[in-house]
């Protein structure tokens, strides 16, 4: 058993909560900005309500063993509002979020020998009536060692699929391969089906061949067809699939850009690679529409 705190319940959140509830032992804390009547989650096995203690402000949180961040990548600041209390003790810090930069986000917060990242892959959605759609297998990945072993062991029990990693970064770069065509849902207000195009699904792919020359100079070891990798498994996906950064701008919600397409266009820069498709998606993005990115 162990005492776990979930910091920001979104669809990330939301899922990482039903899978601890299914493990069945945990006692688990909701660190949200407003009070949750309940949290529901629809999973492919069945609906799962969480067990929870609700909290909306870090004055009444307690000392935890693990925290969950999984607030939006430019919600940092709030969040180390919360890591002040519940790792104040030295509780490990799991960090659940977008991007290539799960450290550097968190460093002034908590050490950086107790930031543990984390790499996602879920299709999850919240509804409109604040209730979590997850349709497919959640799968995470953290870097080998003491650490990603104890996180992989929260999960024991439940459906959750963890692979431990001697090379992170690449994870990680891999996953932000596939985040940054996300983008053109954002732009074109189109769910997944929008990549079926020919001619989106070009632009795409340029934008994943940009992304994957920093990643590689970064030094992360990325396959050299990694661009159609990612156009097929958005094609792969539900047409009606809505991503993070589409669901975001929907609602009116700030949107990622700087952790999915704006690292790349920054990391470029220091490396003297080209990433005119990424860096036209951030203008665009960052203009009128309500982007704290």
């Amino acid at each position: 058993m162990a005492r776990v705190a979930v910091v920001g319940v979104g669809a990330i959140g939301g899922v990482l909560a039903a899978l601890l509830q299914t493990v069945g032992h945990h006692e688990i804390t909701l660190c949200t900005r407003r009070a949750l009547e309940e949290l529901t989650v629809a999973t492919p096995d069945g609906v799962v309500r969480v067990k929870a203690v609700n909290l909306t402000t870090p004055a009444l949180a307690e000392v935890v063993d693990w925290v969950l961040v999984a607030t939006k990548t430019y919600d940092a600041e709030g969040a180390g509002a919360w890591l002040r209390v519940l790792a104040a003790e030295g509780a490990a810090v799991a960090v659940v979020q977008n991007g290539v930069e799960h450290r550097e986000r968190f460093a002034p917060y908590v050490l950086a020998e107790r930031i543990v990242p984390i790499v996602i892959d879920c299709p999850v959605e919240r509804q409109a009536d604040g209730t979590v759609l997850q349709r497919g297998v959640v799968r995470m990945k953290v870097e080998e060692g003491p650490q990603g072993r104890a996180f992989s062991e929260l999960f024991q029990g439940s459906k959750a699929e963890i692979e431990l990693t001697k090379d992170f970064k690449t994870a990680a770069w891999r996953k932000l391969c596939f985040n940054a065509p996300g983008a053109l849902n954002a732009l074109t207000m189109k769910p997944a089906g929008v990549l079926q195009d020919p001619a989106i699904g070009q632009v795409a792919t340029e934008m994943v061949k940009e992304c994957a020359a920093v990643g590689r100079a970064e030094g992360a070891q990325l396959d050299i067809d990694v661009a159609q990798q990612v156009l097929d498994g958005y094609r792969a996906q539900p047409k009606d699939s809505v991503n993070s950064m589409l669901a975001d701008r929907v609602a009116g919600r700030p949107m990622e850009v700087d952790a999915r397409n704006g690292v790349i266009v920054r990391l470029g820069e220091t490396h003297g690679i080209a990433t005119p498709l990424n860096r036209m998606a951030v203008a665009l993005l960052k203009q009128g529409l309500g982007t704290r990115d």
